[in-house]
Protein backbone atom coordinates (compact mmCIF):
# COMPACT_ATOMS: atom_id res chain seq x y z
CA UNK A 1 0.00 0.00 0.00
CA UNK A 2 1.57 3.25 -0.79
CA UNK A 3 -0.05 6.64 -0.95
CA UNK A 4 -3.24 8.80 1.45
CA UNK A 5 -5.44 7.91 -1.35
CA UNK A 6 -5.35 4.08 -1.00
CA UNK A 7 -5.36 4.07 2.48
CA UNK A 8 -8.04 2.66 4.60
CA UNK A 9 -9.97 4.41 7.46
CA UNK A 10 -10.21 3.19 11.04
CA UNK A 11 -12.46 4.35 13.74
CA UNK A 12 -12.54 3.82 17.62
CA UNK A 13 -13.81 0.21 18.92
CA UNK A 14 -16.72 1.86 21.56
CA UNK A 15 -19.19 -0.64 23.13
CA UNK A 16 -18.49 -3.68 20.38
CA UNK A 17 -18.74 -1.64 17.52
CA UNK A 18 -16.34 0.64 15.20
CA UNK A 19 -17.15 4.06 14.81
CA UNK A 20 -15.62 7.40 13.50
CA UNK A 21 -14.71 10.17 15.71
CA UNK A 22 -17.96 12.51 16.76
CA UNK A 23 -16.01 15.31 15.20
CA UNK A 24 -15.39 13.14 11.69
CA UNK A 25 -11.73 14.15 11.86
CA UNK A 26 -8.52 11.93 10.84
CA UNK A 27 -4.93 11.84 10.94
CA UNK A 28 -2.38 9.40 9.45
CA UNK A 29 -0.23 6.69 10.15
CA UNK A 30 2.67 6.56 8.07
CA UNK A 31 5.77 4.26 7.55
CA UNK A 32 9.00 6.10 9.32
CA UNK A 33 10.91 3.91 6.48
CA UNK A 34 8.90 5.53 3.89
CA UNK A 35 7.12 8.41 4.94
CA UNK A 36 4.94 8.68 1.57
CA UNK A 37 3.44 5.39 2.31
CA UNK A 38 0.34 5.83 4.38
CA UNK A 39 -1.04 3.21 6.28
CA UNK A 40 -4.16 4.27 7.12
CA UNK A 41 -6.52 7.03 7.95
CA UNK A 42 -7.47 6.86 11.84
CA UNK A 43 -10.48 8.62 14.03
CA UNK A 44 -8.89 11.86 16.03
CA UNK A 45 -10.87 11.46 18.56
CA UNK A 46 -11.50 14.24 21.68
CA UNK A 47 -13.60 14.41 24.91
CA UNK A 48 -16.13 13.26 23.59
CA UNK A 49 -15.33 9.99 22.08
CA UNK A 50 -13.64 9.29 25.72
CA UNK A 51 -16.81 10.11 27.02
CA UNK A 52 -18.91 7.48 25.12
CA UNK A 53 -16.05 4.98 25.83
CA UNK A 54 -15.80 5.48 29.24
CA UNK A 55 -19.61 4.82 29.29
CA UNK A 56 -19.62 1.69 27.29
CA UNK A 57 -16.83 0.53 29.84
CA UNK A 58 -18.65 1.09 33.09
CA UNK A 59 -21.91 0.06 31.71
CA UNK A 60 -20.10 -3.79 30.62
CA UNK A 61 -17.21 -4.08 33.54
CA UNK A 62 -20.21 -5.90 36.44
CA UNK A 63 -20.97 -8.31 33.98
CA UNK A 64 -17.34 -9.00 33.30
CA UNK A 65 -16.61 -9.10 36.85
CA UNK A 66 -18.62 -11.47 37.42
CA UNK A 67 -17.49 -13.57 34.93
CA UNK A 68 -15.40 -16.56 36.98
CA UNK A 69 -12.06 -15.55 36.52
CA UNK A 70 -11.00 -19.16 34.79
CA UNK A 71 -13.87 -17.84 32.29
CA UNK A 72 -12.15 -14.77 31.96
CA UNK A 73 -8.72 -16.56 31.68
CA UNK A 74 -9.98 -18.59 28.73
CA UNK A 75 -10.94 -15.36 27.03
CA UNK A 76 -6.90 -14.53 26.85
CA UNK A 77 -6.07 -17.57 26.62
CA UNK A 78 -7.65 -17.47 22.61
CA UNK A 79 -6.29 -14.19 22.16
CA UNK A 80 -2.92 -15.69 23.03
CA UNK A 81 -3.44 -18.80 20.44
CA UNK A 82 -4.56 -15.73 17.31
CA UNK A 83 -1.44 -13.88 18.14
CA UNK A 84 0.48 -16.78 17.48
CA UNK A 85 -1.24 -17.63 14.42
CA UNK A 86 -0.83 -14.43 13.11
CA UNK A 87 2.49 -13.67 14.52
CA UNK A 88 4.30 -13.18 11.50
CA UNK A 89 1.41 -11.17 9.68
CA UNK A 90 1.50 -8.62 12.75
CA UNK A 91 5.56 -8.50 12.71
CA UNK A 92 5.57 -7.37 9.40
CA UNK A 93 2.59 -4.61 9.65
CA UNK A 94 4.52 -3.44 13.08
CA UNK A 95 8.13 -3.10 11.09
CA UNK A 96 5.80 -1.17 8.44
CA UNK A 97 4.22 1.05 11.24
CA UNK A 98 6.69 1.46 14.13
CA UNK A 99 10.32 0.88 11.89
CA UNK A 100 12.13 -2.06 14.14
CA UNK A 101 13.54 -4.55 12.07
CA UNK A 102 11.40 -7.48 11.30
CA UNK A 103 13.44 -10.03 13.82
CA UNK A 104 12.78 -7.83 16.79
CA UNK A 105 9.17 -6.92 15.37
CA UNK A 106 8.72 -10.97 15.37
CA UNK A 107 10.34 -10.48 19.11
CA UNK A 108 7.75 -7.90 20.15
CA UNK A 109 4.84 -10.07 19.69
CA UNK A 110 5.95 -13.12 21.09
CA UNK A 111 6.20 -10.81 24.09
CA UNK A 112 2.22 -10.03 23.94
CA UNK A 113 1.90 -13.74 23.77
CA UNK A 114 3.73 -14.99 25.98
CA UNK A 115 1.79 -12.50 28.31
CA UNK A 116 -1.32 -13.67 27.21
CA UNK A 117 -0.53 -17.47 27.85
CA UNK A 118 1.18 -16.19 31.30
CA UNK A 119 -1.40 -14.57 32.55
CA UNK A 120 -3.97 -17.11 31.46
CA UNK A 121 -2.45 -19.72 33.57
CA UNK A 122 -2.65 -17.20 36.37
CA UNK A 123 -6.45 -17.71 36.32
CA UNK A 124 -6.53 -20.64 38.50
CA UNK A 125 -3.84 -19.44 40.68
CA UNK A 126 -4.89 -18.23 44.20
CA UNK A 127 -5.49 -14.53 44.81
CA UNK A 128 -5.77 -13.74 48.58
CA UNK A 129 -5.24 -15.51 51.71
CA UNK A 130 -6.71 -17.31 54.72
CA UNK A 131 -5.60 -15.59 57.80
CA UNK A 132 -6.01 -16.95 61.72
CA UNK A 133 -8.49 -14.57 63.69
CA UNK A 134 -7.72 -13.74 67.13
CA UNK A 135 -11.29 -14.46 68.27
CA UNK A 136 -13.17 -17.66 68.27
CA UNK A 137 -15.70 -18.83 65.85
CA UNK A 138 -14.36 -16.16 63.10
CA UNK A 139 -13.06 -16.86 59.45
CA UNK A 140 -10.40 -13.95 58.21
CA UNK A 141 -9.41 -14.40 54.52
CA UNK A 142 -8.35 -11.50 51.75
CA UNK A 143 -9.20 -11.34 47.68
CA UNK A 144 -8.17 -9.13 45.36
CA UNK A 145 -11.52 -7.51 43.44
CA UNK A 146 -11.17 -5.32 40.04
CA UNK A 147 -11.13 -1.56 40.22
CA UNK A 148 -13.48 -0.67 37.62
CA UNK A 149 -12.83 0.84 34.62
CA UNK A 150 -9.03 1.38 33.88
CA UNK A 151 -7.41 3.38 31.27
CA UNK A 152 -3.79 2.03 29.51
CA UNK A 153 -2.08 4.39 27.69
CA UNK A 154 0.79 2.81 25.74
CA UNK A 155 4.11 4.18 23.42
CA UNK A 156 4.78 3.35 20.30
CA UNK A 157 8.29 1.59 20.85
CA UNK A 158 6.53 -1.57 22.13
CA UNK A 159 2.95 -1.09 20.00
CA UNK A 160 2.17 -5.19 20.92
CA UNK A 161 4.55 -6.16 23.88
CA UNK A 162 3.25 -3.31 26.18
CA UNK A 163 -0.36 -2.96 25.19
CA UNK A 164 -0.54 -6.95 26.34
CA UNK A 165 1.59 -6.01 29.14
CA UNK A 166 -1.20 -3.66 30.75
CA UNK A 167 -4.59 -5.12 28.93
CA UNK A 168 -4.02 -9.22 29.44
CA UNK A 169 -3.93 -8.38 33.43
CA UNK A 170 -6.65 -5.75 33.66
CA UNK A 171 -9.01 -7.92 31.37
CA UNK A 172 -8.36 -10.70 33.60
CA UNK A 173 -9.02 -9.16 36.73
CA UNK A 174 -12.56 -8.44 36.01
CA UNK A 175 -12.10 -4.67 34.76
CA UNK A 176 -13.31 -3.00 31.90
CA UNK A 177 -10.58 -1.08 29.80
CA UNK A 178 -10.15 2.16 27.57
CA UNK A 179 -6.99 1.82 25.71
CA UNK A 180 -5.45 4.56 24.28
CA UNK A 181 -2.01 3.83 22.18
CA UNK A 182 0.26 6.29 20.61
CA UNK A 183 -0.58 7.98 17.74
CA UNK A 184 2.45 6.96 15.68
CA UNK A 185 0.90 2.87 16.10
CA UNK A 186 -2.93 3.06 15.91
CA UNK A 187 -3.18 0.06 14.16
CA UNK A 188 -0.71 -2.51 15.64
CA UNK A 189 -3.23 -1.05 18.17
CA UNK A 190 -6.36 -2.16 16.19
CA UNK A 191 -5.43 -5.27 15.56
CA UNK A 192 -4.57 -6.51 19.10
CA UNK A 193 -8.09 -5.37 19.95
CA UNK A 194 -9.88 -7.17 17.02
CA UNK A 195 -8.33 -10.55 18.08
CA UNK A 196 -9.19 -9.83 21.84
CA UNK A 197 -13.14 -9.21 20.47
CA UNK A 198 -12.82 -12.21 18.51
CA UNK A 199 -11.17 -14.06 21.36
CA UNK A 200 -14.64 -13.87 22.86
CA UNK A 201 -14.26 -10.46 24.73
CA UNK A 202 -17.98 -8.99 25.46
CA UNK A 203 -19.02 -5.69 24.22
CA UNK A 204 -17.69 -2.64 25.61
CA UNK A 205 -15.34 -4.86 28.06
CA UNK A 206 -12.36 -3.38 26.19
CA UNK A 207 -12.57 0.07 24.34
CA UNK A 208 -10.09 1.72 21.97
CA UNK A 209 -9.69 5.12 21.47
CA UNK A 210 -6.89 6.78 18.52
CA UNK A 211 -5.48 10.44 18.58
CA UNK A 212 -3.26 12.87 20.27
CA UNK A 213 -2.44 12.71 24.15
CA UNK A 214 -3.48 16.46 24.75
CA UNK A 215 -7.22 15.93 22.43
CA UNK A 216 -7.98 12.51 24.19
CA UNK A 217 -5.48 11.24 26.62
CA UNK A 218 -4.99 14.09 29.03
CA UNK A 219 -9.69 13.77 29.15
CA UNK A 220 -9.34 10.38 29.31
CA UNK A 221 -7.16 10.64 32.89
CA UNK A 222 -9.66 13.40 34.10
CA UNK A 223 -12.36 11.83 33.55
CA UNK A 224 -14.01 10.94 36.77
CA UNK A 225 -15.10 7.38 36.28
CA UNK A 226 -11.78 6.32 35.26
CA UNK A 227 -10.63 5.36 38.76
CA UNK A 228 -6.54 3.98 37.40
CA UNK A 229 -4.13 4.92 34.88
CA UNK A 230 -1.20 2.86 33.37
CA UNK A 231 1.16 4.93 31.58
CA UNK A 232 4.06 4.29 29.61
CA UNK A 233 6.11 7.63 28.11
CA UNK A 234 7.88 10.35 28.76
CA UNK A 235 9.16 11.20 32.54
CA UNK A 236 7.13 14.97 31.73
CA UNK A 237 3.93 13.39 30.37
CA UNK A 238 4.07 11.50 33.65
CA UNK A 239 5.08 13.92 35.82
CA UNK A 240 1.29 15.88 34.44
CA UNK A 241 -0.75 12.81 34.68
CA UNK A 242 0.68 12.22 38.50
CA UNK A 243 -0.32 15.37 39.25
CA UNK A 244 -4.25 14.90 38.09
CA UNK A 245 -3.82 11.69 39.48
CA UNK A 246 -3.09 12.92 43.23
CA UNK A 247 -5.49 15.90 42.56
CA UNK A 248 -8.69 13.64 41.45
CA UNK A 249 -7.31 10.67 44.39
CA UNK A 250 -6.57 8.05 41.34
CA UNK A 251 -4.78 4.93 41.37
CA UNK A 252 -1.77 5.73 38.82
CA UNK A 253 1.29 3.40 37.63
CA UNK A 254 3.80 5.20 35.80
CA UNK A 255 6.73 3.85 33.86
CA UNK A 256 8.64 6.92 32.62
CA UNK A 257 12.57 6.57 31.50
CA UNK A 258 15.74 5.14 31.75
CA UNK A 259 19.64 6.95 31.41
CA UNK A 260 20.66 3.30 31.42
CA UNK A 261 24.02 2.23 31.61
CA UNK A 262 26.49 -0.87 31.13
CA UNK A 263 30.10 -1.09 33.16
CA UNK A 264 32.70 -3.03 31.37
CA UNK A 265 35.34 -4.11 34.17
CA UNK A 266 38.79 -5.01 33.28
CA UNK A 267 38.30 -8.65 33.47
CA UNK A 268 35.25 -8.67 31.53
CA UNK A 269 34.61 -10.95 28.30
CA UNK A 270 35.32 -7.87 25.76
CA UNK A 271 33.73 -9.66 23.00
CA UNK A 272 30.57 -10.66 25.19
CA UNK A 273 30.51 -7.29 25.97
CA UNK A 274 31.17 -6.11 22.67
CA UNK A 275 27.69 -8.25 21.54
CA UNK A 276 25.99 -6.80 24.30
CA UNK A 277 26.86 -2.91 23.62
CA UNK A 278 25.85 -3.12 20.45
CA UNK A 279 22.39 -5.40 20.96
CA UNK A 280 21.62 -2.93 24.13
CA UNK A 281 22.67 0.54 22.70
CA UNK A 282 21.51 0.38 18.68
CA UNK A 283 18.66 -2.14 18.78
CA UNK A 284 14.96 -0.74 17.88
CA UNK A 285 17.24 1.74 16.86
CA UNK A 286 18.02 2.74 20.58
CA UNK A 287 14.38 3.54 20.98
CA UNK A 288 13.62 1.39 24.11
CA UNK A 289 13.11 2.73 27.71
CA UNK A 290 15.79 -0.02 29.12
CA UNK A 291 18.36 1.22 25.78
CA UNK A 292 21.40 1.11 26.82
CA UNK A 293 22.69 4.99 26.14
CA UNK A 294 25.53 4.74 28.43
CA UNK A 295 28.73 2.38 28.26
CA UNK A 296 31.11 2.66 31.38
CA UNK A 297 34.43 1.41 30.60
CA UNK A 298 37.38 1.09 33.52
CA UNK A 299 40.63 2.51 32.38
CA UNK A 300 43.05 -0.62 31.77
CA UNK A 301 40.42 -1.78 29.05
CA UNK A 302 39.11 1.42 27.84
CA UNK A 303 41.14 2.27 24.31
CA UNK A 304 41.25 -1.24 23.09
CA UNK A 305 37.59 -1.63 24.09
CA UNK A 306 36.63 1.56 22.24
CA UNK A 307 38.43 1.09 19.29
CA UNK A 308 36.44 -2.14 18.72
CA UNK A 309 33.52 -0.98 19.45
CA UNK A 310 34.07 1.95 17.28
CA UNK A 311 34.99 -0.78 14.47
CA UNK A 312 31.38 -2.39 14.80
CA UNK A 313 29.06 0.56 15.21
CA UNK A 314 30.92 1.82 12.17
CA UNK A 315 29.88 -1.18 10.12
CA UNK A 316 26.23 -1.54 10.90
CA UNK A 317 23.14 -0.98 8.17
CA UNK A 318 20.54 1.75 8.00
CA UNK A 319 17.61 0.31 6.44
CA UNK A 320 13.75 -0.51 6.15
CA UNK A 321 13.25 -3.25 8.71
CA UNK A 322 11.38 -5.47 6.24
CA UNK A 323 15.11 -5.71 4.57
CA UNK A 324 17.39 -8.68 6.17
CA UNK A 325 20.35 -7.08 5.61
CA UNK A 326 19.22 -4.45 7.29
CA UNK A 327 20.70 -3.84 11.21
CA UNK A 328 19.27 -0.52 12.15
CA UNK A 329 15.77 1.08 10.75
CA UNK A 330 14.61 4.27 11.04
CA UNK A 331 13.30 6.47 14.25
CA UNK A 332 9.42 7.15 14.49
CA UNK A 333 9.24 10.38 13.47
CA UNK A 334 10.58 13.84 12.28
CA UNK A 335 10.51 15.42 15.57
CA UNK A 336 12.16 12.84 17.01
CA UNK A 337 14.76 12.52 14.20
CA UNK A 338 15.45 16.29 15.05
CA UNK A 339 15.60 15.62 18.65
CA UNK A 340 18.23 12.84 18.77
CA UNK A 341 20.35 15.05 16.36
CA UNK A 342 19.87 18.24 19.03
CA UNK A 343 21.63 16.11 21.95
CA UNK A 344 24.34 14.99 18.76
CA UNK A 345 25.17 19.09 18.92
CA UNK A 346 25.00 19.39 22.30
CA UNK A 347 27.53 16.27 22.75
CA UNK A 348 29.92 18.50 20.13
CA UNK A 349 29.51 21.79 22.58
CA UNK A 350 30.20 19.99 25.66
CA UNK A 351 33.47 18.89 24.11
CA UNK A 352 32.62 15.15 23.72
CA UNK A 353 34.19 13.43 20.80
CA UNK A 354 32.33 12.42 18.20
CA UNK A 355 33.41 9.11 16.80
CA UNK A 356 31.07 7.97 14.05
CA UNK A 357 27.73 8.71 13.45
CA UNK A 358 25.93 12.01 14.34
CA UNK A 359 24.11 12.56 11.45
CA UNK A 360 20.56 12.19 9.50
CA UNK A 361 20.76 10.35 6.93
CA UNK A 362 19.48 12.28 3.78
CA UNK A 363 20.71 10.14 1.05
CA UNK A 364 18.88 7.85 -1.77
CA UNK A 365 16.35 6.11 -0.29
CA UNK A 366 17.29 6.94 3.13
CA UNK A 367 16.41 10.44 2.82
CA UNK A 368 12.41 9.37 2.43
CA UNK A 369 12.58 7.94 5.84
CA UNK A 370 13.37 9.04 9.32
CA UNK A 371 16.67 7.52 9.55
CA UNK A 372 19.91 8.70 11.57
CA UNK A 373 23.52 7.26 11.92
CA UNK A 374 24.47 5.29 14.43
CA UNK A 375 26.33 7.11 16.95
CA UNK A 376 28.93 6.97 19.74
CA UNK A 377 31.03 9.28 21.85
CA UNK A 378 33.99 8.77 23.17
CA UNK A 379 36.06 11.17 26.24
CA UNK A 380 32.12 11.83 27.84
CA UNK A 381 32.08 12.91 31.36
CA UNK A 382 29.41 11.58 33.89
CA UNK A 383 27.84 15.23 34.47
CA UNK A 384 27.25 16.46 30.69
CA UNK A 385 24.00 15.98 29.14
CA UNK A 386 24.46 13.27 26.99
CA UNK A 387 25.29 11.09 29.66
CA UNK A 388 22.62 12.40 31.64
CA UNK A 389 19.30 13.07 29.69
CA UNK A 390 17.67 10.06 27.67
CA UNK A 391 18.42 10.47 24.12
CA UNK A 392 15.76 7.60 22.88
CA UNK A 393 17.92 6.68 19.74
CA UNK A 394 21.24 4.94 18.45
CA UNK A 395 23.45 7.08 20.38
CA UNK A 396 25.89 5.95 23.10
CA UNK A 397 27.97 7.36 25.13
CA UNK A 398 31.23 5.92 26.41
CA UNK A 399 32.54 7.18 29.67
CA UNK A 400 36.06 6.23 31.18
CA UNK A 401 36.13 4.49 35.06
CA UNK A 402 38.90 4.76 37.35
CA UNK A 403 38.04 1.55 38.75
CA UNK A 404 35.37 -0.70 40.04
CA UNK A 405 34.22 1.80 42.30
CA UNK A 406 34.19 4.31 40.28
CA UNK A 407 32.26 2.89 37.81
CA UNK A 408 29.35 1.71 39.99
CA UNK A 409 29.14 5.45 41.02
CA UNK A 410 28.90 6.78 38.01
CA UNK A 411 26.16 3.95 36.80
CA UNK A 412 24.27 5.43 39.54
CA UNK A 413 24.64 9.36 38.88
CA UNK A 414 21.74 9.89 37.09
CA UNK A 415 17.62 10.80 37.72
CA UNK A 416 16.57 7.44 36.50
CA UNK A 417 17.00 4.13 37.89
CA UNK A 418 15.05 1.79 34.99
CA UNK A 419 17.87 -1.06 34.29
CA UNK A 420 21.69 -1.39 35.17
CA UNK A 421 23.97 -3.83 33.79
CA UNK A 422 27.82 -5.27 34.24
CA UNK A 423 30.29 -7.17 32.81
CA UNK A 424 32.52 -9.10 34.90
CA UNK A 425 34.29 -12.42 35.23
CA UNK A 426 34.76 -11.44 39.27
CA UNK A 427 31.66 -13.58 40.88
CA UNK A 428 32.45 -11.07 43.89
CA UNK A 429 32.27 -7.79 41.97
CA UNK A 430 29.27 -9.74 40.26
CA UNK A 431 27.33 -9.84 43.30
CA UNK A 432 28.61 -6.74 44.65
CA UNK A 433 27.34 -4.61 41.74
CA UNK A 434 23.96 -6.27 42.18
CA UNK A 435 24.48 -4.95 45.89
CA UNK A 436 24.94 -1.32 44.98
CA UNK A 437 23.40 -0.70 41.50
CA UNK A 438 20.45 1.83 41.89
CA UNK A 439 18.30 0.13 39.58
CA UNK A 440 14.74 -2.00 39.28
CA UNK A 441 16.42 -4.40 36.57
CA UNK A 442 20.11 -5.67 36.95
CA UNK A 443 21.76 -7.81 34.04
CA UNK A 444 25.10 -9.58 35.23
CA UNK A 445 27.16 -10.34 31.76
CA UNK A 446 24.32 -9.48 29.30
CA UNK A 447 23.09 -5.69 28.57
CA UNK A 448 19.84 -3.66 29.88
CA UNK A 449 17.46 -4.97 27.66
CA UNK A 450 16.01 -8.43 27.32
CA UNK A 451 13.40 -8.06 30.27
CA UNK A 452 10.92 -11.33 30.39
CA UNK A 453 7.56 -11.27 31.14
CA UNK A 454 7.40 -13.69 34.30
CA UNK A 455 9.51 -11.15 35.88
CA UNK A 456 8.08 -7.77 37.29
CA UNK A 457 9.56 -4.77 35.11
CA UNK A 458 10.33 -1.35 36.36
CA UNK A 459 12.27 1.54 37.96
CA UNK A 460 13.48 3.41 40.77
CA UNK A 461 14.24 7.03 40.82
CA UNK A 462 12.49 9.51 38.20
CA UNK A 463 11.67 6.19 35.76
CA UNK A 464 8.62 5.88 37.35
CA UNK A 465 6.50 5.71 40.83
CA UNK A 466 7.31 2.59 42.20
CA UNK A 467 4.33 -0.40 40.62
CA UNK A 468 6.04 -3.12 38.56
CA UNK A 469 4.37 -4.59 35.40
CA UNK A 470 4.56 -7.88 34.21
CA UNK A 471 5.28 -11.12 36.35
CA UNK A 472 3.01 -12.30 39.45
CA UNK A 473 3.14 -8.05 40.68
CA UNK A 474 1.06 -7.33 37.22
CA UNK A 475 -2.03 -7.79 39.46
CA UNK A 476 -1.01 -5.51 41.44
CA UNK A 477 -1.93 -1.88 39.80
CA UNK A 478 -5.31 -3.24 38.42
CA UNK A 479 -7.00 -5.24 41.90
CA UNK A 480 -8.15 -3.52 45.41
CA UNK A 481 -7.43 -5.49 48.34
CA UNK A 482 -10.83 -6.81 49.66
CA UNK A 483 -10.58 -7.83 53.60
CA UNK A 484 -13.45 -10.00 55.10
CA UNK A 485 -14.21 -10.95 58.50
CA UNK A 486 -16.61 -13.73 58.90
CA UNK A 487 -18.01 -14.00 62.85
CA UNK A 488 -20.38 -16.88 62.95
CA UNK A 489 -19.94 -17.15 67.02
CA UNK A 490 -23.74 -16.37 67.47
CA UNK A 491 -23.13 -12.99 70.54
CA UNK A 492 -20.72 -9.98 69.49
CA UNK A 493 -17.03 -10.03 69.62
CA UNK A 494 -14.78 -7.23 69.82
CA UNK A 495 -10.99 -7.35 68.56
CA UNK A 496 -8.41 -6.40 70.53
CA UNK A 497 -11.00 -5.76 73.59
CA UNK A 498 -9.78 -7.62 77.27
CA UNK A 499 -12.14 -10.57 77.41
CA UNK A 500 -12.82 -14.04 79.16
CA UNK A 501 -11.15 -16.52 76.76
CA UNK A 502 -13.22 -19.09 78.69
Amino acid sequence: MSGAESARTYGNLIGGEWRAARSGETFDSVNPARRSEVLGHFARSSQSDIEDAVSAAVAAQPAWARTPMPGRSEVIARAGRLLEERKEELARLMTREMGKVLTEARGDVQEGIDMAKYMAGQGRNPVGEVVPSELRDKRCFTERVPIGVVACITPWNFPMAIPCWKLMPALLAGNAVVFKPAEDTPLVAIRLAEILVEAGLPSGVLNLVTGYGEECGAPLVENSLVRAISFTGSVEVGQQIASTCGRLGKRVSLELGGKNAMVVTADADLELALDGALWGAFGTAGQRCTATSRLIVEAPVLEAFTEQLLGRVSKLRLGDGLDPATDVGPVINQTQLKRIHAYTEIGLQEAARLLTGGSIAADGQLGEGNFYRPTLFADVKPEMRIAQEEIFGPTLVVIPAVDFSDAIRIANGTRYGLSLSIYTRDLARAFQAVDRLESGIVYVNAPTIGAEIQLPFGGTKWTGNGHREAGTTAFDEFTEWKTVYIDYSGHLQRAQIDTDAS
